[in-house]
């Protein structure tokens, strides 16, 4: 399978085609549903205001303006940037029932969503740092 975009938006690429854009550890999470260790990421205490995309296929997915420090290592939203940006299914893996969340435009494993997190949602988007890529706000004068 070729790297394609298709008619619904969807990006597809065989794993060997991802291998050669990401680096191992980022395939290794985003690819093969794998997580970075708690506090190692770059962005888990990272202030800088800007977007987060995905390190697959660029899609803007979070705002730093949602992001806060849950204490948990990882970087934590309480709302994606839109509602069409991410995807969640359910995952059963480690004998506990989680809510995965993907890019919706690539199927790149994030991480997970849980019901702990603050207002205005109370939800807590913990994602791994290598599935993100900030793109930083310029600053004004």
């Amino acid at each position: 399978m070729s790297d394609e975009t298709t008619t619904t938006g969807k990006v597809v690429k065989s794993n060997e085609e991802w291998m050669r854009t990401l680096t191992p550890e980022q395939f290794r999470i985003t690819r093969m549903k794998g997580t970075e260790r708690a506090f190692s990421g770059p962005y888990h205490d990272c202030r800088t205001p800007g977007t987060y995309h995905c390190v697959c296929c660029g899609q803007a997915l979070f705002d730093s303006e949602a992001k806060y420090d849950s204490g948990t290592g990882w970087p934590s939203f309480f709302q994606p940037l839109s509602p069409e940006a991410v995807a969640t299914r359910s995952d059963r893996t480690l004998w506990m029932v989680r809510t995965e969340v993907l890019c919706a435009r690539c199927d790149a494993h994030l991480g997970h969503v849980f019901d702990d997190g603050p207002p205005p949602t109370g939800r807590r988007y913990c994602i791994n740092s290598l599935a993100l890529r900030l793109h930083p706000r310029a600053q004004p004068f």
